[in-house]
């Protein structure tokens, strides 16, 4: 049986500015530029540059609501703008003063090439060369190669259709660890220290004292159980320092230091503090302000059209594409200001809560702080808070933050004052680095110095601050 019912149907539903602006919100300055340079490329109503005053006419005015009509439209004219070679969009009367925009890019050869370019000095035949390239694309960034043989040989056979033998295999992955820098290659930490110690001159009894620890004491090695490593090999603390000492200046990821240095760590930061005699200004990082503008020739374009007839489809479709490029750019115009007003207020909020930090600097200053109470003060959604302080950076005379840095749970301490759970983390820090490192503290022991100093916080709870310190216990901190 039909029937017919009325129901009333409450939703919420994004618009596609509103979802851009989410978007511009959470980039970062550098993806900002990227997105800015994206658009400008794919909208050719949007034009960089500042916005020069002209005297206001009628015809001259764009509303979004205005009424498009064409007649005799020459489609042509500016649609095959689009088809035009790059190389005669630009002119060649650039000055030596003119500012260089180009970001540096650090060149060099990376770490897979520096292996392969040593590689050519192995003494092996054309088919151990391509086990060996293959091997060698398959050592991790920190110059580990973390498969077995019998996974290498199958990987070998089935996509390289190269077949080797468990003894040929193993003469080649001992060639390649003889690569620069040494360790490269191992299957495991204990290996990788072996390699590193065999190449060194075998003329100092610390060397041998030191192969010995890792080659039949390992375990007792890493538990830092040196009772029983003196007991076992038969030596006084004295040379067990020593062989540890040396131990500990090896490299455990031996392709750690070649890899990181083409890595692009370069922080770009979206805001900039100073404090000048007690008074705080904070500005946004001009980057990230693009001037845009709505170009002329598309505005000029447009009002010719509204006392014609369009005639044919191509010309209605022509003047809907010179509209809809207009729209477009006038709203990424309208959400780069929106969130420069989102990422103004939001920077404001924080420094006056956390004003105390941003005066001297010291941690142990930073307020308790979530994000509602930023998003309570801004009148805005926890989500928008959220997006400005995960991927924004600000620059202060204590060295560039990350805003994310600067929010943290907080709790009473005994005197019933809100504190900073980074206050906390600070004050551990700084007992575990001025601990005797012969007997280190344990948590529990950690625990209670901190309710002396007014602060009553678990033993669950300092042992989960210290795992976030990265803080071994207590028995891995101890020393000789």
């Amino acid at each position: 049986m039909l029937k017919q019912q009325l129901q009333i149907k409450l939703s919420q539903k994004l618009s596609p500015q509103q979802i851009q602006l989410m978007k511009l919100i959470q980039l970062s300055t550098q993806e900002l530029e990227q997105k800015v340079e994206a658009e400008l490329g794919e909208n050719p109503a949007l034009e960089s540059g500042l916005e020069l005053p002209e005297p206001a006419t009628a015809e001259d005015d764009y509303d979004e609501r205005t009424t498009i009509e064409a007649d005799e439209i020459d489609v042509d004219q500016y649609l095959s703008d689009d088809e035009i070679p790059s190389y005669r969009l630009y002119s060649n009367n650039y000055s030596n003063e003119d500012e260089n925009r180009i970001v540096p890019v650090s060149g060099g050869v990376s770490f897979h090439q520096h292996l392969l370019q040593q590689a050519g000095n192995l003494i092996l035949n054309d088919h151990e060369m391509q086990v060996a390239e293959f091997l060698i694309g398959s050592i991790d960034d920190s110059g580990y190669l973390r498969r077995t043989n019998e996974e290498l040989m199958d990987d070998l056979a089935f996509s390289q259709n190269l077949f080797v033998e468990p003894q040929e295999l193993k003469k080649i992955i001992k060639a390649v660890q003889a690569l620069d820098p040494p360790g490269v290659g191992a299957r495991s930490l204990q290996e990788c220290l072996l390699l590193q110690l065999k190449k060194k001159k075998n003329d100092r009894p610390e060397i041998d004292h030191a192969i010995a620890i890792l080659e039949q004491e390992f375990d007792h090695f890493s538990h830092k159980h040196y009772a029983k490593l003196q007991d076992r090999l038969g030596i006084n603390e004295e040379q067990l320092k020593t062989a540890i000492t040396l131990i500990s200046k090896l490299n455990p990821k031996p392709g750690g230091a070649l890899s990181s240095t083409f890595q692009n760590t370069h922080v770009v930061p979206d805001f900039i503090l100073t404090v000048e005699e007690g008074e705080i200004t904070v500005e946004l990082n001009r980057r990230n302000a693009p001037q845009l503008k709505i170009s002329n020739q598309y505005k000029e374009m447009l009002s010719g059209y509204q006392e014609s007839t369009v005639k044919s489809k191509s010309q209605q479709e022509a003047v809907q594409f010179i509209k809809h490029k207009l729209d477009a750019a006038q709203w990424f115009i309208d959400a780069i200001h929106q969130r420069h007003h989102t990422l103004n207020i939001t920077i404001n909020a924080i420094i006056k809560h956390q004003k105390e930090y941003f005066l001297t600097g010291d941690e142990r200053q930073l307020k308790p702080m979530i994000l509602k109470d930023i998003a309570d003060k801004v009148s805005m959604d926890i989500s928008t808070i959220s997006r400005v302080a995960n991927s924004k950076y600000i620059e202060t005379p204590y060295g560039v933050k990350l805003l994310k840095s600067f929010f943290s749970e907080g709790m009473k301490n005994e005197e019933g004052n809100d504190v900073s759970t980074i206050e906390i983390k600070k004050i551990l820090e700084q007992l575990i680095e001025g601990e005797n490192k012969k007997k280190p503290l344990t948590d529990d022991t950690l625990s209670k110095l901190l309710k002396e100093k007014g602060y009553p916080v678990a033993r669950r709870t300092v042992a989960k601050y210290r795992e976030q310190l990265d803080f071994p216990v207590a028995r891995l901190r101890k020393e000789l």
